[in-house]
């Protein structure tokens, strides 16, 4: 006789043979990988192209999450919650096939509201069998400066905010919302093809979804997806509980929470206790006046991200992974921003936090952990006139850092953070032909990893020259609490940013908001590095040998 395995509604399914769960969690995959590639090839905007500011996750009926593509891990926890804010909004029963929807509320899904959520319902054989959601990076949603405020102090400075908004009805836009967006923009042509790009993604997983559902049926696929949840979960508590019972803290801070603000104190407290983890992030800064804050799901997402690090990383997460992760964030605290607190810079204490997590957990898993990063997004953006036109340009990117060293290997050279996953590069090509700019030098940078018996990754360094009159803003964190060393390691170097004007003018630049540069300046970038692990002693001469040949260390 076959098993029977219940569910959360007292119900059961037949148990499905072991490989037939394979497939169709493969099939999840699979289908949103595809979204995520049709999404990226269709985009207007190049950070979503070129650097995949994006991402994508399928949900079942009941909004359980059923797979995801790789992608930026921190918005990937935080589309369970853009879907079901739109279906309290809207009901079940007022949703229809063909319908999108579109939410970007940062206290709703976490994130700046540059970040925009679309997603569709999937139906098969007129019934709703699920979701596919995407979210990606809209360059200029009608900030009060081009593309985003970092200078912002109140959120509604930071452009549009929607809450849960039907833009498709039945296959056909509404044309009121779609004229909204484009004409509170300063770029309606990127707005226009990024928001067909997510929509194609979402029809994508449509039509995907639908193939899988005709082949094996509701029934089996609800089997499967209970089978593939209860596998995850099962596999983390083992995890947890071979890891040593104990409480452990770990605090750090960022420079400010904007160009001449205050540092921010982020604490981060661990417990372990049998098959259960508890992060408690009590004793962290209250949100803050300026733009440094996010909203709890962006918080949830990232703690999540920093226990999957270590606990059975190479599972997919589904549905089933952190039912024994518990989560404490004080109320009104950086973490938890409301109404009306900025949150364009959402990630630096993110990044942070992770940092001070696997710090903390070092001490009872050392071989489990790397050691730190300067876990910011070291973002730059150039705005102004095109050379041959009058059309606006925005010249925004994340620049890579070095990763932390581990047992056993040093850390990785020119990698994005913790939170940026699968995010690439800009170009230098894509950049000197889409904006007015000339990149001078583009390298590793030596010495930026701090010294251990594995040394810490290497940071880079950029020189951009600014061809026509524009204006800059630029978020370089963590010169404060560097990438820490691990078992006796350094720990890397700060960022460092230095603009050199036509007139021989020279000043810092790690934060500034949307600030004239003239044509002929330079901007010199150079990000941190990460921290080392173990006793740099016990580095073998072959290693240094390397280092200097590779131009590593000087």
């Amino acid at each position: 006789m076959k098993n029977k395995i219940p569910n959360k509604n007292n119900k059961t399914f037949t148990n499905v043979d072991p490989i037939t769960v394979e497939v169709i969690r493969n099939c999840f995959a699979s289908i949103a990988k595809q979204m995520n590639q049709n999404l990226a090839r269709s985009a207007y905007t190049p950070i979503i192209y070129e650097m995949k500011d994006c991402s994508v996750a399928i949900f079942d009926r009941k909004i359980n999450l059923v797979g995801q593509s790789s992608g930026l891990p921190v918005f990937l926890g935080t589309l369970g919650p853009a879907v079901k804010a739109v279906v309290k909004s809207y009901n079940i029963s007022e949703i229809k096939e063909g319908d999108i929807y579109i939410i970007n509320d940062s206290y709703i899904v976490g994130s700046h509201l540059n970040d925009m959520t679309v997603l569709s319902p999937i139906f098969y054989k007129n019934k709703l069998i699920g979701f596919g959601a995407t979210k990606a990076h809209w360059m200029d949603i009608g900030a009060k400066s081009p593309s985003s405020a970092t200078d912002s102090t109140e959120i509604y400075q930071e452009g549009y905010r929607l809450g849960p908004t039907r833009a498709f009805k039945g296959g056909k836009p509404e044309k009121d919302i779609i004229d909204f967006l484009m004409r509170n923009s300063r770029l309606p042509k990127s707005i226009w093809g990024d928001l067909q790009a997510q929509i194609a993604a979402c029809r994508t997983g449509e039509r995907e979804m639908k193939k899988l559902y005709k082949k094996y049926g509701t029934d089996l696929i609800d089997s499967a997806s209970v089978s593939i949840f209860n596998q995850n979960e099962n596999a983390e508590r083992q995890a947890v509980e071979k890891m040593p019972n104990g409480r452990w803290k770990s605090v750090g801070s960022l420079d400010s929470w904007g160009p001449g603000g205050d540092p921010v104190k982020v604490v981060t407290a661990l417990t372990i206790r049998g098959q259960e983890m508890h992060v408690d992030l009590t004793g962290s800064s209250a949100q803050t006046p300026g733009c440094l804050n996010c909203g709890l799901q962006q918080t949830i997402a990232g703690i999540r991200l920093a226990f999957k690090f270590v606990i059975e990383p190479q599972i997919d997460v589904n549905e089933g992974s952190f039912k024994n992760l518990k989560i404490t964030v004080p109320e009104r605290s950086v973490f938890d921003a409301r109404e009306p607190a900025a949150c364009q810079h959402y990630y630096p204490h993110i990044g942070l936090m992770i940092d001070l997590f696997l710090d903390a957990l070092s001490n009872a898993a050392p071989d489990a952990v790397i050691a730190g990063q300067p876990g910011d997004a070291m973002n730059i953006m150039i705005t102004g006139k095109h050379t041959d036109s009058e059309e606006l340009f925005v010249s925004g990117e994340a620049t890579g850092i070095g990763w932390g060293a581990f047992q056993g290997s040093d850390g990785a050279n020119g990698m994005m953070t913790y939170g940026g996953g699968d995010l690439k590069n800009f170009p230098i090509e894509v950049q000197e032909h889409r904006f007015p700019l000339r990149i001078h030098e583009y390298r590793l940078r030596p010495n930026s990893g701090g010294d251990g018996q594995w040394r810490g990754g290497l940071g880079l360094i950029r020189k951009y020259e600014v061809l026509k009159d524009s204006r800059l803003s630029t978020w370089f964190e963590r010169t404060k609490t560097t990438g820490r060393g691990l078992l006796g390691a350094g720990n890397g170097k700060p960022a460092e940013v230095l603009v050199e004007e036509p007139n021989g003018k020279k000043w810092n630049a790690l934060k500034c908001a949307d600030v004239a540069i003239t044509a002929g300046t330079y901007i010199t970038v150079k990000t941190g590095g990460g921290g080392g692990f173990g006793l740099p002693e016990k580095r073998s001469k072959n290693a240094i040998i390397e280092d200097k040949k590779q131009g590593y260390i000087n």
